[in-house]
């Protein structure tokens, strides 16, 4: 750390006001909150391509494998010496990568929960990696001051470039684009093939700390460590539009909806929604009482996955911004489905993560289930559905019950607050509707 340059330095200082406010946070958490394992703050996310799991990095040298429908843990994948920086899965879903404060990349199989393999990338931290458009090379870059290409599939290294300034952050564009924002506020466009800068582009001051380039290669979208947001147009080189809204650092940025909103997270704790074509801040919500480190957004656009420094990670109804979680402890609620190898209870355990079957349990992310069948869809009081069940005219019962989990609510009913629950066995949607009538039927 003593090598680092001043400003170098004011970033060392603010990810350690992070991590402080992150344990005390961690301390006064509330028990049952969302994606509830690590041992430390969340650093980083990434959700598969298929939007069914979510794979985090934490302070606490683990990385960690999530099913996000019912938010439960299936894996932890330990194999770094230092915090994880940074996760990404690769494009078929089922392998991943992480990268640590130790220099370290791994490759793993998700399926075996194993290791596949794993090199000495950089000499201090692996602080950022990314994927060529047409998925034949990773980038990665260190603290190290080097940058560096590996083939993708086997990770043998291609290239090494040795930077002036310290790398935060990378993207690929278009062709043979590799764009790098640096520590000292540097913007670069190098060619991917000879490392070679082509383009500078000048505006933050203080570190860049996320990076993205638009699918048509014409725009950037940056974000930095005094807490501004810039869209860049590459042909001219300069700036052209500034968001402005975050107080304090901005961490990660997404682009989503085909390049036409901005997702941002920071120290503020705020996750917001960006019209990329206006720079107008469309809504935004607490994600965090500390620091947001991460966000992820759903392939479906219908919700948002962010990382904290109180130790959790949480999801949002970008909509109308409601938190899809567990925030209360089931002290008491007996869960009988949690006996039973059944086919139906079995079934219902994902089911019992959002929804009480009475009234008189504390309120979940889901509307009760008491009196479901025959009752219309939209119809609990004081919950706050989503437009989509609002404006239907659904009874629910075992046609309509059947036609959801086949379908997927978000095919059956568009824009339901619901998370992807498909089944596709009709033996094993048969058992759930049969132990769901029986659940909810009075008496029971």
């Amino acid at each position: 750390m003593a090598a680092l340059s001043g400003v170098s330095n004011r970033l060392a200082r603010a990810l350690r006001r992070g991590l402080l406010a992150g344990f005390v946070a961690l301390v006064a958490a509330p028990a049952g909150a969302d994606f509830l394992g690590h041992g430390g703050p969340v650093r980083t996310l990434a959700l598969s391509p298929d939007g069914s799991r979510v794979l985090s990095g934490g302070f606490d040298y683990t990385a960690r494998l999530w099913d996000f429908g019912t938010q439960t843990e299936l894996a932890v994948l330990q194999g770094h010496d230092a915090p994880v920086n940074v996760v990404a899965f690769l494009p078929d879903g089922r392998r991943a990568l992480t990268g640590g404060a130790d220099g370290k990349l791994i490759l793993w199989d998700l399926d075996k929960r194993l290791a596949l393999g794993e090199v000495a990338a950089h000499t201090s931290q692996l602080i950022a990696l990314a994927f060529s458009r047409d998925g034949e090379l990773l980038a990665t870059a260190g603290w190290d001051r080097t940058l560096a290409l590996w083939s993708l599939d086997d990770l043998e290294p291609v290239a090494r470039w040795p930077l002036e300034h310290n790398a935060n952050a990378l993207a690929f564009g278009m062709d043979d684009a590799l764009y790098t924002g640096h520590q000292d506020g540097e913007l670069l466009r190098r060619h991917k093939s000879t490392g070679y800068v082509d383009a500078e582009f000048i505006g933050h001051g203080l570190p860049v700390t996320s990076l993205h380039a638009t699918g048509d290669g014409k725009r950037l979208v940056s974000a930095a460590l005094n807490g501004t947001l810039w869209l860049w147009d590459i042909e001219q080189r300069r700036a052209v539009r500034h968001f402005v809204g975050h107080d304090g650092p901005v961490y990660r940025i997404e682009l989503i909806d085909d390049d036409a909103t901005l997702v941002s997270v920071g120290s503020d704790g705020l996750l917001r929604d960006w019209e990329v074509a206006s720079g107008t801040l469309r809504r935004e919500l607490r994600a965090h009482d500390g620091a947001a480190w991460s966000v992820d957004v759903t392939p479906d656009g219908r919700f948002a996955v962010t990382a904290g420094s109180d130790a959790s990670l949480r999801v949002w109804h970008r909509a109308t911004g409601d938190r899809i979680g567990i925030p209360v402890a089931d002290v008491g609620r007996p869960e009988p489905w949690l006996e039973s190898n059944d086919p139906g209870p079995k079934m219902f355990r994902k089911c019992a993560a959002c929804h009480a079957l009475s009234t008189d349990e504390p309120k979940r992310s889901g509307p009760h289930l008491a009196g479901l069948f025959g009752r219309r869809a939209g119809s609990v009081d004081g919950y706050r559905y989503s437009s989509a069940l609002v404006r239907s005219s659904l009874v629910w019962d075992d046609e309509t019950l059947r036609a959801l989990f086949a379908e997927g609510p978000d095919i059956y009913l568009p824009g339901t607050k619901m998370p992807v629950q498909k089944i596709s066995d009709p033996e094993r949607l048969d058992a759930l509707i049969a132990y769901l009538r029986m659940l909810t039927e009075p008496g029971n």
